[in-house]
């Protein structure tokens, strides 16, 4: 019997805010920071993206870091956000510990402003080291004073940092380690912007998931950490337990390079296995923190996944990237986070902007934030391209 996997430890940066209370606040008030970009340069300045606002020497301040050396915008942010979880989960220095981070965009910042002088010079072997996605990882677990064996970066696009979550579970369970810090981070860069666009899946005004008049995401950056250890381990050390991760499951329906499948099938996969590995019903859980990017293909896809797990049962629905934006790979860590934070003060974030109902769903997310809910089992979906579909289960502290 396998002890269950406590959550002791949280760390976020999004364009919500620094750290859980900012972004616990700006979720209950329904602040929606979503604005044209300030800090990224791109003749794109006008589309609305959920972009962290620190200029990259702000955050080298924030992180304590020398300016000198060469770190990317996803790695500052990572670092920032690990270093929150490390010190709420109060782990001690040497604590042996396994770093799994989800990221694409890697250093793919740096690659962009330097590129036109690396062409010039023909130094690629310079160039090279800073843009793979392992250094960021490996940037963020220099900066932390725990002892870290040992590191591993995923990269499946949109659920990569709900996978680092999964494989971080997996670490505890197999005995390996004692303690692991999984999340994701992942910064906006021109590339991934200009990808996304050429895909004609970028809003140009405010996204609306799953509403009728959707016309696609906004873009956002950030980074989340969560600490996982088993609930025994924890209690030993006299920890404090947010919350539980229960379930988590992964399917890849490879039905399109980047288009969800109309039946969702894969999506639906996810959700059954996580409900299997959390040994829960469907009817058990509270809250769906949906994937919810407001791309009309998305948005059916995934309800009509939704409706296939829950029939007529449907749990209340919300997607936070109306907060956000879509963080890519760091998305499903910033819902991890948000979803911890949903069960332990009790509240359902707000869907903004939702409208009007589509006619091809039959439910609607909710409106307006609700408190006082007694939430006891939240599921976050994140799935990705290529139909890589992930889906967590997270419960209260007090089940």
């Amino acid at each position: 019997m396998h002890g269950r996997i406590a959550i002791t430890g949280a760390g976020i940066i999004s364009a919500l805010g620094t750290g859980l209370d900012e972004t616990c606040r700006n979720l209950m008030d329904e602040i929606c920071p979503l604005a044209p970009l300030r800090h990224l340069v791109s003749i794109h300045s006008n589309l609305p993206c959920g972009e962290v606002d620190f200029s990259d020497s702000q955050l080298y301040e924030l992180c304590h870091e020398d300016k000198e050396r060469p770190l990317s915008r996803s790695s500052l942010l990572g670092i920032i956000a690990a270093r929150q979880a490390e010190q709420d989960a109060a782990l001690q220095p040497g604590t042996r510990v396994a770093l799994i981070n989800g990221t694409t965009v890697g250093g793919m910042d740096i690659t962009e402003r330097n590129l036109e002088n690396f062409l010039k010079s023909s130094d690629f072997d310079s160039l090279i080291p800073l843009h793979l996605d392992g250094v960021s990882t490996d940037a963020i677990a220099d900066s932390l004073s725990v002892d870290v064996a040992y590191t591993d970066t995923l990269s499946t696009a949109c659920s990569a940092a709900a996978n680092a979550l999964a494989f971080g579970a997996e670490l505890i369970r197999s005995g390996r380690f004692d303690v692991v810090l999984a999340g994701g981070s992942e910064c906006i860069t021109r590339f991934h912007l200009n990808g996304f666009n050429s895909l004609m899946i970028l809003d140009e005004n405010l996204c609306r998931p799953f509403d009728a008049s959707r016309k696609g995401l906004n873009l956002g950056e950030g980074a989340g950490f969560l600490v996982l250890e088993t609930r025994e381990h924890a209690m030993a050390r006299g920890a404090r337990v947010r919350a539980f991760l229960d379930g988590w499951g992964n399917s890849c329906d490879a039905f399109h390079q980047t288009a969800s499948s109309p039946d969702g099938e894969g999506a639906y996969l996810a959700m059954v296995k996580a409900l299997q590995v959390a040994g829960l019903k469907p009817s058990d859980i509270d809250y769906v923190n949906a994937h919810g990017t407001a791309t009309e293909n998305n948005d059916l896809s995934e309800g009509v996944a939704l409706r296939r797990v829950f029939g007529s049962r449907m749990p209340l629905v919300s997607s936070t990237k109306s907060f956000t934006g879509h963080a890519t790979s760091a998305a499903g860590a910033l819902e991890a986070v948000i979803s911890v934070l949903c069960l332990q003060r009790q509240f359902v974030p707000a869907n903004l902007r939702f409208e009007n109902r589509d006619p091809q769903l039959d439910f609607s997310p909710m409106v307006h934030t609700l408190k006082d809910m007694p939430l006891k089992h939240v599921l976050s979906n994140s799935f990705g391209f290529g139909g890589n579909d992930s889906s967590l289960v997270f419960s209260s502290a007090m089940l």
